[in-house]
């Protein structure tokens, strides 16, 4: 059988980087959604399909084949059978991967070859509904959470490294203002599911978050 970890919270709570730890420490397959994502998108644009066009892209998408696997320890994102790592990371794929994850369609076709995939094999999942849509069945559950000022504030450090000029108060306010949207959206909302350990990273370290989920999987 194999073993699933549901990793769900806000934006800049640190999902991905705690998954990604995890799964290395773990030698769980890390699944990617937002990778997944992306991939779809890549596979719309080269089906001519334009970001306004509801009706096409919800044709197009049950014909796309996603899957991540492992090949000499990096991540690979699989299109149809072809390495697509490489292309989904343009500019125009993030705005079309924007606007067809918010369709009812496309989120049916991905959770369910995200669904064959926790079958196959043991995986790290983190999004926005993973424990309460996605794997609704995972082994271990987690709600990783932190203040918005705290997640602010890594944000900003993050671009200001970068060497982007950014203004901490409206990273904030975009960040409180995402929450909302997250919350409220119609489909598969961002709640803690209720078998899911609350995580608050606020005043941990990234260690120490992944030490105390790998501990909770035990």
């Amino acid at each position: 059988m194999s073993y699933n970890i549901a990793i769900d919270g806000p934006a800049g709570a640190g999902k991905s980087t705690i998954a990604k730890k995890i799964a290395k420490q773990m030698n769980y397959i890390y699944v990617d959604t937002g990778a997944m994502y992306r991939a779809m998108a890549l596979f719309l644009i080269r089906n001519g399909v334009t970001k306004e066009d509801t009706e096409k892209i919800e044709q197009v998408c049950k014909k796309a084949d996603i899957s991540i696997e492992y090949r000499d320890g990096e991540q690979i994102v699989l299109l149809n059978g072809e390495n697509v790592n490489g292309l989904i990371r343009t500019e125009e794929v993030g705005n079309m991967a924007s606007v067809s994850s918010a369709n009812g369609k496309v989120r049916e076709k991905l959770v369910q070859l995200q669904k064959e995939l926790a079958k196959k094999a043991d995986v790290v999942m983190d999004g926005r509904d993973i424990g309460t849509c996605v794997l609704p069945e995972a082994d271990t559950k987690v709600y990783l959470t932190a203040s918005s000022a705290v997640r602010a504030k890594r944000r900003f450090d993050e671009l200001t490294q970068k060497g982007e000029s950014c203004d901490l108060d409206k990273i904030e306010q975009d960040i409180i203002e995402r929450d909302h949207r997250d919350m409220t959206r119609e489909i598969s909302p961002l709640k803690q599911a209720e078998d899911a350990v609350l995580v608050d990273s606020s005043d941990m370290t990234i260690d120490e978050v992944v030490e105390k989920i790998i501990s909770l999987c035990k």
